[in-house]
């Protein structure tokens, strides 16, 4: 089997490509032929070795990936050879074969490609679990988005929107906003930090937004605090615009306004039938037509660094997602 491997850590060029040993299943795992796995940030930080998980090293990346179940282990009862699937794990991805316990693996609906469910793990559950289950959140309510157009940020709008929620999109540019826009954002603000307080109080008449699915923090997050409405819930997911301001307590103090953290792999790790369940009802709403995985571009496996480097320019809009060749695009 193929496998992008980090060797030593360093840039996305550091990746390199080389055969390996085919894996065998061990009691409660799978093998999975891999079709497609998506690249995720972190995915960058740990090729870097600036993440705070890091296995030890050679390894391949990769945190979800899509294929056929080739092989099973002792033990294992729901999974089968032959089914469709896809697993969300802490690394190995980026490869040709993928071995899994079988309580991270999630049947897929027959219409879903690998490039689809692959580019729907992570993002999608993250924004289940900081939307419903962190925020709280209820139909009717406005929703404020912010990295929209990146992977989270549009699972997010279309879950929100899907859920009833009237959303809000922050986005890097135009080019993500229109792709917001597309996914059913009621409002897509390109605002600066200077400008993104009072943008948010005029689209709410004042009110404020009640979910925050937030992941700029620096200055953007000190303002979002100042227009999120009474009894507001800010779900902090990230800090990609590379700073962590300190946040006033009087301003939630003031409004009442809850502030939460969100680690979606504890989930993964604490709760993987909870995973199951939330993967499955995401799988549902893809089967209705009420979220589309978005796809910016795939690369083959042999040019997973150029993958890896395409989105750490921040070109992507939406996913990135790295093909094997294997299994066809089902």
């Amino acid at each position: 089997m193929r496998a992008a491997l980090v060797k030593e850590f360093g840039p996305p060029s550091s990746l390199v490509v080389e055969e390996i040993d085919d894996l065998a299943p061990r009691p409660g795992e799978v093998v999975i032929e891999v079709g497609a796995v998506s690249i995720n940030f972190p995915d960058i930080l740990v090729v870097e070795g600036t993440y705070q998980n890091l296995p030890e090293r050679p390894f391949s990346p990769g945190k979800e990936a899509a294929g056929r179940v080739i092989a099973v282990g002792e033990g294992v009862e729901r999974i089968g050879v032959g089914q469709r699937v896809l697993a969300l794990v802490e690394y190995g991805g980026y490869a040709e074969q993928l071995r899994v316990p079988e309580e991270l693996v999630m049947e897929l609906p027959d219409r879903m490609t690998y490039e689809e469910a692959a580019a729907s793990g992570l993002v999608y559950s993250t924004a289940h679990f900081g939307l419903l289950r962190r925020g709280r959140l209820k139909a009717g309510e406005t929703v404020l988005v912010t990295g929209a157009g990146g992977g989270v940020g549009s699972a997010g709008v279309q879950l929100a929107k899907a859920w009833g929620a009237r959303v809000i999109a922050l986005a890097q540019d135009d080019a993500k906003a229109e792709l917001a826009r597309t996914q059913g954002a009621d409002v897509v603000l390109t605002s600066t930090p200077q400008t993104l307080r009072d943008d948010l109080l005029a689209a709410t008449d004042g009110k404020g937004v009640d979910v925050v699915l937030e992941m700029l923090g620096g200055d953007f997050l000190t303002q979002i605090v100042r227009a999120t409405a009474w009894e507001g819930r800010i779900v902090v997911v990230g800090f990609a615009s590379g700073g962590q301001n300190p946040i006033k307590p009087g301003h939630l103090l003031v409004k009442n306004i809850s502030m939460v953290g969100l680690q979606s792999s504890d989930y993964r790790d604490r709760t993987p039938e909870l995973l199951r369940s939330t993967m499955a009802e995401i799988f549902d709403l893809f089967v209705q037509g009420k979220v589309n995985a978005a796809v910016d571009t795939t690369f083959p496996l042999e040019k997973a660094a150029d993958a890896l480097q395409y989105v750490k320019d921040g070109k992507v809009k939406g996913k990135v997602v790295i093909t094997t060749g294997l299994g066809g695009a089902r």
